[in-house]
């Protein structure tokens, strides 16, 4: 199948490879010429496991191309995919004009059976605002489904490839039919393909992102609760985690969610629920308690070192949101950053990937480490925010000897408080019980 896809961003540049890599012949346009010319040199603009020899992969097959031409590319294309960003305005709806942009200028060059499928996150109705506007500008009803991604950053590709469902949106059982087809090789598990309204669909991508949004508020919460008395949260955790009714996923407590999704979105779903009439009480709770979570780590380390961090030297261990990305949008360690930077402390930061994208934010204000150990030499405290493998089983003998003092706040509960008694740290971390060294 003939597949364009408008926008070379984290969503539309995996969806253009793991579709390339079934077979079909996708070709990904964006009006940044730089970036294609990059994308072209096989130059990949983010950091996501795989993504890299996948393109390269269906690069050299001649299945992947990149162009800033979107006329040829979409006449001759059954399916055209947007892909183009949504960012929040101020009210934290989301902005569609580029998507609308996007729209105006492929209409003219729509074959007569193509498709055009939404893959961007947008708001319930985008879908017949999109057909509407596509007939004023061809004269046609032309046809245009809904089709939300669900991908972890990190984990993106095998999201894509092995997803536990698709979802689309659709009225028309052909277009449905085209999508099935589509998506059989990625459903061979019996992973289903639900076709609903276009407005469910939409609202499905809002739905599933405040759920995994709401159940991170809400062990932060109960962390919170936990710090206050006798209890410890891993153990809540665990005992309910157990039910089979609320299962582990998305149940660790830590410095609160970020990225470019669910801040977004949770975001954009309140304010679709206001401009409805409603007053979306939880959904606004869900985001304040993720607020208010970021600051967490900047109290415990006021308690330790003093409010006034003037002189005071900390490393921070992780600064994208989440681990295996580079991306630091809503990042919890920004927010820290922010915090400790406006009460006059020193920085002196590490992350195996955004360290770049830091730099491009903060430039000379921090320090920056390629090793995570140089990070250490001379710093009052350690306060780790992003739970990459390499973190989670270090030489604690050689950071010790490189730290003025043995202090570690860990915002991601990744340490042992026994193991990190015994390995002779000030311990302090989400929920649980600090620890002073024997």
């Amino acid at each position: 199948m003939k597949i364009t896809v408008i926008g070379t961003g984290y969503v539309g540049l995996v969806t253009g490879a793991c579709l390339a890599d079934s077979g079909n012949h996708v070709v990904c346009v964006d009006i940044d010429q730089a970036k294609i010319d990059a994308l072209t040199r096989g130059e990949i603009p983010i950091y996501e496991p795989g993504l890299r020899e996948l393109v390269d992969r269906n690069r050299g097959a001649g299945r992947l191309s990149f162009t800033t031409e979107a006329a040829a590319a979409v006449s001759a294309s059954r399916l055209v995919f947007l892909a183009v960003g949504t960012p929040p305005l101020e009210d934290g709806s989301a902005d569609v004009k580029y998507l609308v942009r996007a729209v105006e200028d492929i209409s003219g060059h729509l074959p007569q059976q193509s498709i055009v499928v939404i893959k961007s996150t947008v708001p319930v109705g985008t879908n017949a605002k999109i057909t509407g506007r596509l007939k004023e500008l061809t004269g046609r009803d032309c046809h245009v489904c809904s089709n939300p991604e669900f991908l972890k950053e990190g984990a993106a590709i095998d999201d894509f490839l092995k997803p536990d469902r698709v979802v689309v949106g659709t009225r028309d059982r052909d277009v449905a039919n085209v999508m099935r087809t589509l998506y059989a090789p990625y459903l061979r598990t019996e992973k289903p393909l639900l076709v609903m309204s276009p407005e469910s669909s939409e609202m499905v991508k809002y739905a599933a992102n405040a759920m995994l949004a709401t159940k991170i508020s809400f062990i932060n919460e109960i962390a919170n609760l936990c710090q206050r008395t006798a209890a410890d949260v891993d153990d809540v955790r665990r005992g309910i985690g157990h039910d089979s009714r609320i299962g582990f996923a998305f149940l660790f407590p830590g410095v609160g969610y970020g990225g470019s999704c669910f801040p977004k979105d949770v975001r954009a779903l309140v304010a679709t629920a206001r401009g409805l009439g409603i007053e979306p009480r939880l959904l606004t709770a869900v985001d304040e308690v993720n607020t208010r979570q970021k600051t967490v780590l900047l109290e415990k380390i006021r308690r330790q070192c003093g409010e006034d961090l003037r002189g005071k030297v900390l490393a921070i261990w992780g600064l994208s949101f989440k681990p295996r990305t580079d991306d630091v949008r809503e990042a919890p360690a920004l927010a820290l950053i922010d915090q400790l930077l406006e009460s006059g402390a020193t920085i002196r930061a590490h992350d195996p990937e955004a360290m770049e994208n830091v730099r491009k934010l903060y430039g000379d204000r921090l320090s920056y480490f390629q090793d995570q150990y140089d990070a250490l030499d001379g710093v009052d405290a350690l306060v780790l925010m992003t739970e990459w493998k390499e973190f989670v089983h270090p030489d604690f003998d050689a950071m010790r000897s490189r730290m003025r003092a043995a202090v570690v706040f860990d915002g991601r509960n990744v340490y042992s408080p026994d193991t990190m008694r015994e390995a002779g740290f000030t311990y302090h971390s989400i929920g649980r019980a600090s620890v002073m060294p024997r």
